[in-house]
């Protein structure tokens, strides 16, 4: 393991980072998405540091194949955007890159970010901040595909091989500050196997209420993303033991609290991560299986021998309010699932 030193204005060498070589991290080059190395090294040739981050670093430690490659550098959004032609500035609240490729890829890069940096701020910094900046420390690492090194500010790459989920914010100020945190630390701790480590979980546990301040926008994203995941059904079972899901999902409400109800929506959520292993679900089928057992099992229409597609399109916005998915999306779940509502309603099954 090698050391990154910071030089003080009083000429003083202080410890900044521990730095992991290849014959340390195990990380297979072969594996990196050849665009995202690309980037990368167009943004050094330019004089710019760049790392791959976040959760593509944390998949290939655990042996995850990432999906995305996200990149951070000490380029400003206006420099990358110049040296990359097929590229869009997007985002108000923080101003990122989108680098765009064949196949509809999309590689995010973003600058590094001060610890001023808040609200509508566009602040950027260097990378020990926007180290300190992320949520856990397994998310705050920095991999270099050229010179195959992990750059590790805090702890992270021990972390990792330790199997704990930890913050990189002081645990007071973690969920306080954004509560979507508290569902990324499931989703985190499910995918990986990891424990979330006893202050952490302490401070979730105390924080769930805040999750009830959300804006609904949000709330959808991060559902659709845990539906997609392949791991939804893992997720909901954390998710009911933290007494979260009703945050998440408040249509759920005292449903929840119905043995039959929970073991059909499990069992529904389940057969959903199977169909994820093939491909990723669309929004319409997420929808279709999160929703069919209330509407065929538990809503009053589940007693109609006919329901007309009105009425249960109606059923199922109201049980996802105060959710916002797209009316598109919520019509062709409901006709999906209208289309198998006398196998349903004679074996409980709609897959």
């Amino acid at each position: 393991m090698l050391t990154r030193y910071k030089t003080l204005e009083n000429g003083s060498a202080v410890r900044q980072a521990e730095v992991y070589t290849a014959a340390e991290h195990g990380i297979d080059p072969s594996r990196i998405d050849a665009d995202a190395v690309k980037i990368v090294r167009r943004l050094n040739s330019r004089g710019h540091e760049a790392y791959i981050v976040g959760g593509a670093v944390r998949d290939l430690l655990v042996g995850v194949t990432p999906k995305d490659f996200d990149i951070a550098t000490d380029a400003a959004p206006g420099r990358i955007r110049k040296l990359f032609r097929n590229s869009r500035v997007i985002g108000k609240r923080f101003r990122l890159v989108h680098v765009f490729f064949t196949g509809e890829k999309i590689i995010e890069v973003s600058t590094f970010r001060s610890h001023d940096s808040e609200g509508f701020q566009n602040i950027y910094g260097d990378i020990e901040e926007d180290a300190l900046r992320r949520d856990f420390s397994l998310n705050a690492l920095y991999y270099c595909p050229i010179k195959n090194i992990i750059v590790d500010y805090v702890g992270g790459f021990k972390d990792v091989k330790a199997g704990k989920l930890k913050p990189v914010i002081p645990v007071e100020r973690i969920f306080v500050e954004d509560p979507v945190r508290m569902i990324r630390a499931i989703k985190y701790s499910v995918s990986t196997g990891f424990r979330i480590v006893r202050p952490l979980n302490r401070a979730l546990v105390k924080s769930v209420h805040l999750l009830a301040d959300v804006s609904p926008s949000r709330l959808t994203e991060e559902l659709f993303k845990i539906l997609q995941s392949g791991r939804a059904n893992a997720i909901f079972e954390r998710a009911i033991k933290y007494d979260m899901l009703h945050f998440l999902l408040p249509g759920c409400g005292d449903y929840l609290k119905q043995k039959e109800f929970r073991r059909r929506l499990l069992y529904s959520i389940g057969k959903l991560d199977e169909r994820a292993v093939r491909e990723t679900p669309g929004r319409d089928m997420c929808i279709a299986y999160l929703c069919g057992d209330y509407l065929l099992g538990f809503s009053s229409l589940n007693i109609e021998r006919r329901v007309s597609f009105p009425d249960a399109f109606a059923t199922v916005k109201a049980f996802l309010r105060p959710l916002v998915p797209a009316n598109r999306d919520v019509e062709h779940g409901v006709a999906f699932l209208l289309k198998r509502k006398r196998r349903y309603m004679s074996e409980k099954v709609f897959d």
